[in-house]
């Protein structure tokens, strides 16, 4: 099989990162993909550094047996904690996915943004490092206890959703936010919610097509791109409640793996 022939490979700590797959699918249809869902181990961002590293490298390592020309790290905690490792490591190119705060600063009319990310994600020497490099903005920082939880579970539209989502938010909104980063790629689905809280002049940012964009151009530059118009294969594992991420991939084939 030629090399541009051979699928990209997505890992997530569970569904969210169907988000940045859809985006790179729209983007690049011709593209095989293979997404591993490891929902067994989700959330990544309550977990140690080091342990975030070693399920990167088992993840990555499922999806190299699989013939993944390039790994997609469709997770911010295991990119901000793991992405430099994984390079350093293996000899195929990876893309991550950082919290999009450097448009949210330039842009911001009322000087405050807000961002919504894991604790391993804020915690993270990336984060920070980003974070420290902005000027005359002031950043509202929180932590999405339990969102990444629910939605695994599938209860995007639960009381208990909007509840905390009502908590995280509304001290943003009081310091006068114009734009709210999600740092976590399961939460653009919650997106509906979080508009009923946020007023309209709020506007909402994730990294999705970014992502994409940057994932093309990677493989051009490596020569990986498929350019052959095809009927491509779409895969997904995930190694607890099939049924979930079956719901937010809706026609295509999902297989439980004990990963």
């Amino acid at each position: 099989m030629e090399k541009s022939a051979q699928p990209i490979g997505i890992f997530d700590s569970g569904i969210g990162g169907t988000s940045i797959w859809r985006e790179i699918h729209s983007l690049l249809p011709n593209e095989d993909t293979i997404y591993l869902a490891d929902s067994k181990n989700a959330p990544y961002g309550q977990r140690p550094k080091d342990e975030i590293i070693e399920l990167s490298f088992k993840n990555t390592d499922y999806l190299l047996e699989q013939g993944a020309k390039l790994i997609v790290v469709a997770c911010n905690t295991a990119t901000t904690n793991a992405i430099n490792e994984l390079r350093a490591q293996y000899n195929v190119p990876f893309i991550g996915i950082e919290p999009a705060i450097k448009p949210a600063a330039i842009n911001t009319k009322t000087g405050a943004i807000g961002i919504l990310a894991t604790k391993g994600t804020l915690s993270s020497a990336l984060f920070n490092k980003a974070v420290s490099g902005l000027k005359n903005v002031k950043v509202i920082e929180q932590v999405g206890y339990n969102l990444v939880t629910l939605i695994e579970e599938g209860h995007i539209d639960s009381d208990e959703m909007l509840e905390l989502l009502l908590q995280y938010l509304k001290p943003m909104v009081q310091a006068n936010i114009d734009y709210l980063v999600l740092g976590c790629s399961h939460y653009p689905y919650l997106i509906p919610q979080i508009k009923k809280i946020l007023p309209e002049n709020v506007t909402i940012i994730d990294s999705g097509e970014a992502v994409a964009r940057q994932t093309q151009a990677i493989l051009q530059q490596n020569g990986l791109l498929n350019t052959v118009p095809r009927q491509s294969s779409q895969v997904f594992y995930t190694n607890y409640k099939p049924e979930v991420l079956q719901s937010f991939v809706k026609g295509f084939p999902v297989a439980e793996k004990d990963f």
